[in-house]
C-alpha cells in the first residue's frame, strides 16, 4: 500500500476530491430548490444563503445508516445502547481529530446545541445571573436568554493584527458585574475565527477569576481549514474543564440538522451528577435517526468530510477573488473554520442593514444586526454551495449596487 501523499494513495485522494467537486458543481439552483429545504424554499425568488446549511450533501456512511434504520423501522424512542454507541463514536472522533480524550459516559445526546444551552442556563448557572456574549454572535444566543429570564451583555470582538479577538478586559468587567455564563463559540459563528490554545487559556483565566461558567459552542469544530486546528476549550487545562460545558454536533459538517441530534459534553463530576437529575427532559428531544446518523458520521464519515473541506477551502478563496473583482468595497477575510463568510459591507453605503438591500437584489443573507450591535453594516453568507451558485450569488450582489466606481 502506498504511503499517504504518494503514489496510488495520492492519486486515489485526488480522484475522490475531483469526483466530489464534479458531483457538487452539477447541482443547480433549480435542483436545490426542488429538494425543498428551508434554505431554498422560504424565499423562492432568492438564492438561499442565510441558513448555516450545506448544499454539498452528506457522507455515504450517513446515508447508508439512515437507509438501514428506515428498513428496520427504527422509529421509536432512543434506546440507551444506541445513545451509548454515539457517545463512543464521538469520543473516538474527538481523540483522533482533536487529541481530546473524552470519557464516553460524559457525552450525552440532546436535540441541538440550543437545547444544551437552555439546559446549561437553567440548571448550571445561578438564577438571575447575566449571560456575557462576545459579538457578533449566532443569532439565537441574543434572543433565547430572554425566554429564560436572563439578560445578555454584549462584548464586541476587537481587531488585533487583522484578526478579531476576544476583549478579555471587557469580558472580565461584564462577568464582575453579575455575569454568570460566558458564551464561547469556536470555531466562531459568524466570523470564522478558530481560536488558538493561548487565546483559550486567556479566556479560561478570566472566567475562573470571576467564578463564571463557560458554554463552549463547538458545533463547527469538524470544519477547520489547513493551517489551523480545532482545540476544544475544555481540553486546554483542568481550570477550563472544571467550568466548561461543551456542545457540539455532526449537523453542520455532515449536513443533518433536521435529524435533531447534538452532543453535550459534561466537564466535571458535579455537572454529570446534576445531569442525571435533569437530563432526561433534554435527551428526550434527540431522535433515534439523528443519533444513528451522528454515530455513522463520527465513526465512518471522515474521508467524505476531508473531500468536503477541500471543496469548501476552494469556495472560501474563490469568494475572495470574486469580491475583489466585482465588489471591491466589501471587505472579507476568508474564514479559518466554518463555511460562513462575514462580509463587511460598510464601504457600500447601504446603512446598518445591508441584508435588506441584498434581499431586494435576489440573495437572502443573514443581516448583520441580527448578530448583535457589532454586526451593523455586515452580512453573513453561507458559502457551502456549488461554485456556479457562488458565482451567481456574487454577480447578483454586485448587480444590486451597480458597477464599481
Amino acid at each position: 500500500m502506498a504511503a499517504p501523499g504518494t503514489g496510488t494513495g495520492a492519486g486515489a485522494l485526488a480522484g475522490a476530491v475531483a469526483g466530489f467537486a464534479a458531483e457538487v458543481d452539477g447541482r443547480t439552483v433549480a435542483d436545490l430548490r426542488a429538494a425543498g429545504g428551508l434554505k431554498w424554499s422560504l424565499f423562492p425568488d432568492r438564492i438561499g444563503a442565510f441558513v448555516a446549511e450545506s448544499d454539498l450533501g452528506t457522507a455515504p456512511a450517513v446515508r447508508d445508516a439512515l437507509r438501514a434504520a428506515v428498513d428496520a423501522e427504527r422509529f421509536g424512542y432512543l434506546p440507551p445502547p444506541v445513545a451509548d454507541a454515539m457517545a463512543g463514536a464521538y469520543a473516538g472522533w474527538s481523540a483522533d481529530r482533536y487529541g481530546w480524550a473524552v470519557a464516553a459516559e460524559r457525552v450525552r445526546p440532546v436535540a441541538d446545541v440550543m437545547a444544551a444551552f437552555r439546559a446549561t442556563v437553567r440548571h448550571l448557572t445561578a438564577p438571575g445571573s447575566t449571560i456575557v456574549l462576545p459579538t457578533p454572535a449566532y443569532m439565537p444566543f441574543l434572543t433565547v436568554p430572554a425566554t429564560l429570564g436572563r439578560r445578555v451583555v454584549e462584548v464586541p470582538l476587537v481587531p488585533d493584527g487583522g484578526r478579531l479577538v476576544h476583549d478579555l478586559d471587557a469580558i472580565g468587567r461584564a462577568l464582575a458585574d453579575g455575569g454568570g455564563l460566558l458564551v464561547l463559540c469556536n470555531p466562531h459563528n459568524p466570523t470564522g475565527r478558530v481560536l488558538d490554545r493561548d487565546e483559550l487559556l486567556g479566556i479560561a483565566r478570566v472566567a475562573d477569576a470571576h467564578g463564571a461558567r463557560v458554554f463552549a459552542d463547538e458545533i463547527h469544530a469538524p470544519l477547520v481549514y489547513a493551517g489551523r486546528r480545532h482545540v476544544p476549550y475544555a481540553s486546554v487545562d483542568p481550570v477550563a474543564a472544571a467550568h466548561a460545558v461543551t456542545a457540539t454536533s455532526a449537523s453542520k459538517a455532515w449536513n443533518v440538522p433536521g435529524l435533531k441530534c447534538a452532543q453535550i459534553v459534561l466537564g466535571n463530576d458535579a455537572d454529570a451528577e446534576r445531569w442525571r437529575e435533569v437530563g432526561e427532559e433534554y435527551e428526550h428531544g434527540a431522535s433515534t435517526l439523528g443519533v444513528l446518523a451522528s454515530t455513522a458520521a463520527y465513526a465512518e464519515g471522515g474521508p467524505w468530510l476531508d473531500s468536503a473541506l477541500d471543496y469548501l477551502d476552494g469556495n472560501r478563496l474563490l469568494l475572495a477573488d470574486l469580491l475583489a473583482e466585482q465588489l471591491p468595497a466589501v471587505r472579507y477575510t476568508p474564514p479559518e473554520g466554518t463555511y460562513l463568510a462575514w462580509l463587511d459591507c460598510r464601504g457600500l453605503g447601504l446603512g446598518d442593514h445591508p441584508g435588506r438591500h441584498f434581499a431586494r437584489g435576489g440573495v437572502a443573507l443573514t443581516d448583520g444586526p441580527a448578530c448583535g450591535r457589532a454586526g451593523h453594516g455586515f452580512a453573513r453568507y453561507t458559502l457551502a454551495t456549488p461554485r456556479p451558485v457562488l458565482r451567481e450569488t456574487v454577480a447578483r450582489l454586485a448587480a444590486s449596487v451597480g458597477p464599481p466606481a
